[in-house]
């Protein structure tokens, strides 16, 4: 069969319908990155697919076909850890996310798919979703080739110190001297120190890594709106309720 792949390590990070029976799946796989293909009859109520063509489910897929949008022509599904908190399901999701949005199509990164294993392991053992969402983020910048250090500032080539006050900007990484639209300023050599050193559990360091994440993804996307971020808006509502 032409352009036939058999037994691919993949993950799901999207479907929808297509046409009167099947699934659109959009993968991210370990030798081809991400790519789309047609489950034929997956919405049926006689098929198995709907059911295994899920997310955070590891899989090893056949398919084919030479054009941008492949065939499924087999599933085989593996034991794999299970998102049962709701802040993990969350990030689970806001991860499938920027993979679907940012990651480009038919480009392999072996070590991002290995992260997204670790991350998603994780994140099934821990209630604790930050440092894995930040571990992933890291990983991921680094496939996009906005990895950074959190010790160095690029523009004058030296250590991060502590008591001196630096910004980010995502086409640097660290920097000593912003330029006037640098959007994120103002961040202690310290916390940068500790970041650099692995520390997620001070509150300051927490929060710093989150502002550059969030700052990085969001050039990343060029705009384009991120819907998982909306859920952990209404999770934060539900726990300030109760």
């Amino acid at each position: 069969m032409q352009g036939a792949v058999h037994q691919e390590p993949a993950y799901v990070i999207h479907r929808r319908p297509w046409r009167e029976s099947s699934l659109l799946v959009e993968l991210f796989t370990l030798n081809a990155g991400r790519l789309a293909v047609i489950a034929r009859g997956a919405s049926s109520s006689k098929s198995p697919l709907k059911a295994q063509l899920q997310p955070f489910q590891p899989l090893l897929l056949d398919w084919a076909g030479r054009g941008d949008l492949k065939t499924l022509t087999n599933v085989d599904v593996r034991t794999g850890p299970q998102l049962r908190r709701t802040a993990s399901l969350y990030s689970g999701l806001y991860i499938n996310e920027l993979l679907q949005r940012i990651l480009p199509v038919a480009d392999p990164h072996p070590a991002l798919f290995g992260a997204y294993i670790d991350a998603i392991a994780e994140l099934a053992d821990t209630a604790d979703v930050e440092p894995v969402l930040r571990q992933f983020e890291s990983a991921f910048a680094e496939a996009m080739g906005y990895g950074f250090a959190w010790d160095l500032a690029t523009d004058v080539g030296q250590p991060v110190l502590t008591g001196q006050h630096y910004a980010y900007n995502p086409e640097q990484g660290i920097v000593l001297n912003p330029g006037s639209d640098t959007r994120l300023q103002n961040l202690p050599g310290e916390v940068l120190l500790a970041l650099a050193q692995g520390n997620m559990h001070e509150a300051a360091c927490r929060q710093t890594a989150k502002r550059i994440m969030r700052v990085l993804t969001d050039h990343l996307l060029q705009g384009k709106p991120l819907h998982s971020r909306t859920l952990f808006t209404h999770l934060r509502g539900e726990r300030h309720e109760s």
